[in-house]
């Protein structure tokens, strides 16, 4: 029943975003800048307002309050962070290609991440943040799901591994990246790490043929680096 819900709710925020008209998105895209740059907490309207060379007049024709601006502005994140992953969910490459794609496009957005307005919001806003928390969540487990029986089908993955297991388990990592406890951001996006996690991660779910596949394809891997050097292929 939650699933559901997220479902509908990210559905709905995917609606409304697309009928905003174009000043509007241009507006919370900025926003989301200064957010990510300072912080939700320190940015003002009047800031928003000099940023943008706007007056608050016109910048109230759109939002009520700050409140609503920071809605709108997580809302907008929510949809474009469902629209990469999607994108990268394509049927014309297999389980292990696409596993590729995906993890390319969570390291773009965690590149894109803000620790200060993590924490603003998970203080300010806790409502908003749990919400987008909770879509967070849903939308990595759908596609890491999906991911998994697809591989099975495709003859790639072992198949007794628990699908739902195995992708609570990957959830459970990522949450670990962005609490930032055990690895750091930094360390999880430097080439290596990230080459060492992917190929451990395929590793463990693979069979046989999932194993001679990324062997073949390994080298092609952007964030493949060498053992011995540390340095990419293109670099030694």
């Amino acid at each position: 029943m939650e699933t559901s819900f997220v479902f509908f709710v990210s559905k709905v925020y995917f609606v409304y975003f697309c009928t905003m008209n174009d000043e509007l998105q241009n507006i919370l895209r900025k926003v989301h800048k200064l957010y990510r740059k300072f912080g939700i907490r320190s940015v003002t309207m009047d800031d928003v307002s000099h940023e943008l060379g706007i007056s608050k007049k016109t910048l109230y024709q759109y939002v009520r309050d700050k409140d609503e601006l920071v809605h709108r502005v997580v809302e907008m994140e929510i949809v474009e962070r469902h629209k990469r992953m999607t994108v990268s969910c394509e049927d014309n490459i297999n389980a292990i290609e696409q596993l590729l794609e995906i993890a390319k496009c969570i390291s773009t957005m965690l590149k894109d991440y803000s620790p200060a307005s993590e924490y603003d919001l998970r203080k300010y806003y806790p409502d908003l943040y749990n919400k987008v928390r909770n879509l967070r969540h849903d939308h990595q487990y759908k596609f890491f799901l999906e991911n998994l029986n697809k591989g099975k089908e495709e003859g790639l993955y072992r198949n007794e591994i628990d699908s739902g297991i195995i992708a609570k388990i990957i959830i459970s990592f990522m949450d670990s990246v962005i609490d930032g406890e055990v690895i750091t951001l930094n360390e999880f996006l430097d080439q290596r790490f990230f080459y060492e996690f992917f190929v451990y991660h395929v590793r463990g779910i693979a069979n046989a043929n999932g194993l001679e596949f990324l062997d073949k394809q390994i080298h092609q891997l952007e964030f493949h680096q060498s053992k011995e050097t540390g340095m990419t292929n293109d670099e030694s």
